[in-house]
């Protein structure tokens, strides 16, 4: 295998030409996209720069409580964007936060001590990376769920409230929206690994790839992350649908429309 050809500062500035053009074309098109692509451009080339040095940083360090507090860290800004993307006047930060670092903890602690086995349990190498790629794919799982949830039990409040007339049981009455929304969740997910390898060659495959990594060994490791994210996104799709769930229920089973800063009760 060659070895990985290393980017300069004018590898860097000669690939801004692609989303220089990527802006050229929206302009002829009048999309009005170039201040999003502007901003979405400057927004990825910080954000990474510093994830760069953070990391270079903390893999130098090689401390358990830095790599923690790393992963927390990430954590606290998934469970921010996930949380804002659901409902931001509803109180799910607190509960999304402990989704994601349940899911996340369950899944690493089964793969690092099991099957990854590094030197160092703490290993920034592998830990960081693997965080980054649950949290991430399982923040998208729980945007996706938790948002149709919300829509739909905003919505549904007729059908909800018939269902509690006849004796249904909060959970009963929602069941059927409450699935629904677990599968929307779930499906990128089934129709990703559905496709891996025939349509898309995911990041970390070909990351490992272009790092000169045996192509083999770099699909073992993918197959690893695909069933680790087919474990976190179903576990955090079921723990955030439930807490969603909660939020339109007080504790008398009195079904509670949020549409507004103030809620409308229907009475059991």
């Amino acid at each position: 295998m060659e070895a990985i050809i290393e980017l300069d500062l004018l590898d860097l500035a000669l690939s801004l030409g692609l989303v220089g053009v990527a802006m050229v074309l929206s302009l002829w098109q009048r999309l009005q996209l170039e201040q999003q692509l502007l901003l979405a451009t400057g927004r990825t080339v910080l954000q990474l720069l510093v994830a760069g040095y953070l990391l270079a940083f903390v893999f130098e360090i090689n401390q358990p409580w830095l790599v923690l507090l790393a992963i927390a860290a990430m954590t606290t800004v998934a469970a921010m964007v996930t949380r804002n993307r659901i409902a931001p006047k509803l109180p799910l930060l607190s509960l999304i936060w402990l989704s994601l670092a349940g899911s996340t903890f369950l899944t690493l602690s089964y793969t690092i001590l099991l099957i990854v086995q590094p030197p160092q349990w703490y290993s920034p190498q592998y830990l960081i990376p693997l965080a980054g790629m649950v949290l991430g794919n399982a923040m998208n799982a729980a945007t996706l769920a938790g948002e149709r949830l919300v829509s739909t039990l905003r919505h549904s409040a007729l059908e909800i409230e018939t269902h509690l007339s006849l004796g249904a049981s909060p959970q009963q009455a929602i069941q059927t929206y409450r699935q629904a929304s677990i599968r929307a969740g779930l499906i990128p997910l089934i129709n990703r690994m559905m496709v891996v390898g025939l349509v898309t060659l995911p990041g970390m495959l070909t990351g490992q790839v272009l790092s000169g990594v045996n192509p083999i060994n770099a699909s073992l490791y993918q197959i690893l992350v695909m069933f680790m994210m087919a474990f976190a996104e179903m576990v955090i799709v079921l723990w955030v649908t439930w807490g969603v769930s909660q939020q339109f229920f007080n504790p008398h089973a009195q079904y509670v429309v949020k549409n507004s800063m103030t809620p409308t009760y229907f009475v059991r």
